[in-house]
């Protein structure tokens, strides 16, 4: 039941009008909380306000007087939210809805997307099951086709600075490149548990063995130890800034899990620390790391910025991965499904 503190009527009406002084965050899922803060938002004799986003009424979770708390409904998109009460009604704030792209999907990362805006997923199943499709691609305004069949448990995909798309399969420890028509060769074996990939500006790609070793391969396709950290209970997964730093994610059963920080030399730190199951992450055009994570119980997109201050960007649940579209949004992978949300940043561009 929503909890709530009622607010007193004894001023004039006009003092007790609703107001929205900020929303927390200013992004979320379809079925993602979201913060009012202001004034006059509690309920008035035992009656909940009303908050809707677009016309589309949402459930109220937290009504207090200088706060509320709602969840947006599946039928939202991005639109103005008001909230009413009795005493009138808000000024309208803007909220940005996630749109749903496409779904049946099982991606365990980050999705992966081209120069020209094509977003690539995988349906990667239960480890050691053969799925119909392993990779699926989406165009922008959300049309899905399978593009490659036959690799086990797909799981890290990544471009590197030619275009070529890279695969993953944690089952086999295997790396494939793939071409354009969805046709697949090996490029390097015995990754261990291979789940993240990522490539820097110089064409190494990285590869992380979630039993607790980066690889690094260079364009020549020599293998090397890059680093090694704590084993992971399910995946790594990585990204690359523009001077080479690797940042890792590797969820622990923790509830303080770090954000970690690999130099080109393959010394590593934890770079932030204090996320709850960090999973797929992307570095922004500012040097920030967006990360599908839970921050002091919030769960959601995380914006961590470079001196370390990390607030929740977007609200939703069952999230893995986030990549930044040439496009201009972002596109978020669920458990489930892919979306995409314009969240006003822009993603680094290392080649």
């Amino acid at each position: 039941m929503p909890r709530a503190r009622t607010q007193s009527v004894s001023q004039s009406p006009d003092a007790l009008t609703p107001r929205i002084d900020d929303v927390l965050p200013a992004a979320a899922l379809p079925g993602g909380d979201v913060e009012l803060t202001g004034a006059n938002l509690g309920p008035i004799s035992f009656a909940l306000p009303e908050v809707f986003i677009g016309g589309e009424s949402a459930q109220v979770l937290l009504s207090r007087p200088t706060r509320l708390i709602f969840r947006v409904p599946d039928p939202a998109a991005t639109g103005l939210v008001e909230v009413r009460t009795v005493n009138g009604a808000t000024h309208s704030v803007p909220l940005r809805v996630a749109r749903e792209l496409s779904a049946g999907l099982h991606p365990v990362t980050s999705p992966a997307v081209s120069r020209s805006g094509m977003i690539y997923a995988t349906i990667s199943g239960p480890r050691g099951k053969s799925t119909p499709v392993s990779v699926v691609r989406i165009s922008p305004d959300g049309r899905g086709t399978p593009f490659v069949t036959g690799i086990l448990n797909a799981t890290g995909l990544a471009f590197n600075p030619d275009g070529d798309l890279f695969v993953t399969s944690r089952a086999e420890g295997i790396v494939y490149r793939v071409d354009a028509a969805g046709e697949y060769t090996v490029y390097a074996e015995g990754m261990g548990i291979a789940t993240g990939a990522a490539f820097d500006a110089d064409g190494n790609l990285y590869v992380g063995d979630r039993s607790g070793t980066i690889f690094k391969i260079n364009p020549q396709q020599q293998i090397f130890v890059h680093a090694t950290l704590e084993p992971s209970a399910a995946a790594y997964h990585l990204a690359v800034n523009a001077a080479g730093t690797l940042y890792v994610t590797g969820p622990t059963l923790g509830s303080n899990d770090a954000i970690y920080e690999i130099d080109p030399h393959g010394d590593a730190r934890d770079w932030y620390r204090g996320l709850g199951r960090p999973q797929g992450l992307a570095v922004a055009q500012d040097g920030s790391i967006f990360v599908a994570a839970c921050l002091r119980g919030h769960r959601g997109i995380v914006r961590v910025t470079a001196k370390g201050e990390a607030q929740l960007a977007l609200s939703g649940s069952n999230l893995v991965g986030v990549a930044f579209s040439p496009l201009g949004t972002a596109v978020l992978a669920t458990q489930q499904a892919v979306y995409d949300v314009d969240l006003g940043v822009e993603g680094q561009n290392l080649f």
